[in-house]
């Protein structure tokens, strides 16, 4: 009877059994095979890549498995949040190619059966579940402040034993209603906290996803589940959630890994199936000669909005991601070069259990492979959208010149083998914006660059020429035999090989002429088939820079 009337002295105004709140979460209707995963950040800032690399893995094991994917926002410190976090995570999540079943949503509301899915919004559910332990005798008040767990903690000190709060150590785990009572109307701040039946002693066992077969000491401490402020731990707010929605496999960073017994003891407490974890090892940078983990502070390029603003595609880091997740992707992608990621089932126990390295390098060829497989227009649709939100310069440029920009960047998609030019769409502008008159006239002003091997006059001279010959709607066999004819009329040796036998006998040799109209047209030595340019260029174009070269 004490247990009942301490239970109503703590939570006078919870009415609910936990009966009631079991009827409000119906059990999924699902195989056995499927998995129900989530992401559960809690709103305190950007999105970091390792959360997006974990948030990945719980998509796939989710869907490829027919089961659900869900978003829960673990906000219940409010002190830290931090305004449009919320938003940033689910922005996040689309632009990387993560989408998730059920959660909250852009406007404020939430889809799925099983919310609230914000844990602000599910104080009530929890409060009934402490109850509940209370009036079991399970779980009890404590009015320690922090002067006495500081001589608690001295005095275990002082006998060399483990610090923290249990067994002879937990002062108030015996309190009886009338101590809790009297306490109260002092007006006195307590936490709830769970009574431990575990001992340091004895070990458990539990097969991690990712890790394997693994032992750890069972949890003595009695942890606080309920704050001075009524709001739970993550602890416990997390094993209800998980529990009441169905959560079946749990992957996360390996830092939780020494709290899977408290987990463990409070889903057996509960009476709870314990879902499955798998803990994963942080992703690691490379600085100089050593490896580190990435930092919330001086790490720009730990969160996942760097690479969107650096103009990544999501689906390529997604990409990258899958040959960090899997060893065995990249032998898969070899030999399924158009299917999508997606496609590829993913297997927790292949995962590498030490921590992954984020090489830039890779990142960039995988990220130049996927753009490579776009068209120009779908080319042009993810840099429509990128450079509206990051290059407004970019994108007025491209807005009002849609169909030019479109067949700029279908350059070089349509053979076997495309071009390969870019690893994200911050590398568009400057190798293509000498496709655009008002940035190839500025850029002109200082000057043309010429190969060091052929002076202005000369090149002027081939202009010059090529321009009486040229035809614009000659093919591509035909427009290079009259540079070879022009080359020849000029000096130059019609091919590299003939010009190598005799260096002294010309001024140069066709590839040179050829130069030299590219930077006429282009002031670029290096740039896509310029037989290809002048086809996207245009007639009048070309004649019109031509024409600029030879009154320079």
């Amino acid at each position: 009877m004490s247990n009942e009337n301490m239970a109503e002295l703590l939570f006078p105004d919870v009415g609910q059994l936990p009966s009631d709140i079991y009827s409000l979460y119906s059990p999924r209707n699902l195989s056995s095979s499927a998995m129900v995963t989530r992401f559960a950040p809690s709103p305190t800032g950007l999105l970091n890549i390792g959360g997006l690399y974990a948030t990945l893995i719980s998509e796939r094991l989710a869907h490829q498995s027919n089961g659900v994917f869900y978003l829960r926002i673990e906000d219940t410190d409010k002190k830290r949040e931090i305004k449009g976090s919320l938003e940033n995570i689910i922005n996040s999540l689309a632009y990387f190619g993560i989408h998730f079943d059920e959660g909250p949503t852009l406007s404020g509301g939430e889809k799925g059966a099983y919310g609230p899915y914000k844990q602000s919004s599910r104080i009530q559910i929890y409060k009934v579940f402490i109850k509940h332990l209370v009036r079991n005798g399970i779980a009890y008040p404590c009015f320690c402040d922090t002067d006495e767990l500081q001589k608690i903690r001295i005095s275990q000190q002082n006998l060399k034993v483990t610090t923290g709060y249990y067994g002879q150590w937990a002062k108030h785990r015996d309190i009886s209603f009338q101590q809790a009572k009297e306490e109260i109307l002092k007006g006195k701040p307590f936490v709830i906290r769970l009574k431990s039946l575990g001992s340091s002693d004895t070990r458990i066992k539990y097969h991690d996803l990712v890790k394997g077969p693994i032992e750890l000491p069972e949890n003595d401490q009695d942890i606080v589940i309920m704050k001075t402020d009524g709001l739970p731990t993550y602890h416990f707010a997390h094993a209800i959630d998980d529990y009441l929605m169905g959560t079946t496999h749990v992957i996360r960073g390996d830092e939780w890994l020494s709290s899977v017994p408290t987990h463990i003891q409070l889903f057996e407490t509960l009476g709870f199936r314990i879902p499955e974890y798998g803990h994963i090892a942080p992703i690691m940078k490379q600085v100089g000669a050593s490896k580190r983990k990435f930092s919330k502070r001086k790490d720009l390029d730990g969160t996942a909005e760097y690479y969107k603003e650096q103009g990544y595609p999501g689906m390529a880091i997604s990409e990258y991601f899958m040959n960090l997740i899997n060893s065995d992707f990249e032998e898969w992608r070899m030999a399924n070069p158009h299917k999508s990621f997606r496609d590829f089932f993913i297997y927790t126990d292949k995962m590498n259990a030490s921590g992954a390295l984020l090489d830039m390098n890779k990142l960039g060829d995988i990220s130049k492979d996927v753009i490579s497989r776009l068209t120009g227009k779908q080319v042009f649709d993810h840099l429509y959208t990128w450079s509206k939100e990051f290059d407004s310069g970019l994108f007025t440029l491209i807005d009002k010149n849609m169909e030019y920009t479109v067949n700029i960047l279908n350059i070089g998609r349509t053979s076997e083998k495309p071009r390969k030019d870019y690893s994200k769409w911050s590398d568009v502008k400057p190798m293509i914006d000498f496709f655009y008159d008002e940035l190839f006239e500025k850029d002109v002003l200082t000057g043309y660059k010429l190969p060091t091997n052929v002076g202005f006059d000369v090149a002027k001279e081939i202009v010059l020429g090529f321009s009486k010959t040229y035809r614009f709607n000659n093919e591509k066999e035909a427009w290079f035999h009259e540079i070879k004819e022009l080359a020849v009329r000029l000096g130059f040796a019609k091919d590299m090989k003939l010009y190598k036998a005799n260096p002294n006998n010309f001024k140069g040799h066709v590839g040179d002429v050829a130069m030299v109209i590219r930077v006429a047209l282009t002031n670029r030595i290096n740039t896509p088939d310029l037989f290809d340019i002048m086809k996207v260029m245009g007639e009048n174009r070309v004649f019109e820079r031509m024409q600029r070269f030879m009154l320079s």
